[in-house]
């Protein structure tokens, strides 16, 4: 398996990957309409190529024999560039347990320390399984936050972090 840094051109893969895996994990946690709310405002063709051109995001992709299996986007904080926020992590439902997400996040975390980080922090929905994957990985619970994100939609999440 390969990690690399995403290019315009992988804007179809990365929208593909997040709509195999948002929804089976999350119709159970926010429901349907949420769901295709969400997907559409973070994972249009359009933002996620607008994100690849502008660099506001790092998007890395993870691939073993040319099939793309999951991604990971990432930046400095505005506020304090000390500390890198991992705004996505996903990996196809049927690579779960090999190893994928593990690579994401430690290629994500080597960057960010790599570029002078000293922390990394994430949200994760406070019913989402993955929250035992970054306890795993080192992570602690900082913080709840429910985030507003227009039309009725909340999102209700762990904000976790990890000293690098």
């Amino acid at each position: 398996m390969d990690i690399r840094k995403a290019k315009p051109g992988d804007t179809a893969a990365i929208r593909r990957i997040a709509d195999e895996v948002w929804w089976p994990t999350y119709v159970p946690i926010i429901g349907e309409e949420q769901v295709a709310y969400m997907i559409e405002l973070f994972y249009s063709t359009e933002t996620i190529a607008k994100q690849l051109a502008d660099g506001c995001q790092t998007y890395l992709l993870l691939e073993d024999e040319g099939q793309s299996l999951g991604f990971a986007a990432y930046s400095p904080r505005a506020e304090n560039p000390n500390v890198y926020k991992l705004h996505k992590l996903y990996c196809l439902t049927g690579q779960h347990g090999k190893g994928c997400g593990r690579m994401l996040l430690q290629a994500v975390e080597q960057d960010a320390k790599m570029n002078g980080a000293g922390r990394l922090e994430l949200n994760v929905n406070r019913h989402n399984p993955a929250k035992i994957f970054y306890e795993k990985m080192g992570y602690t619970i900082a913080y709840e936050e429910d985030i507003d994100i227009g039309s009725g939609y909340w999102m209700n999440d762990y904000v976790m972090g990890k000293d690098l």
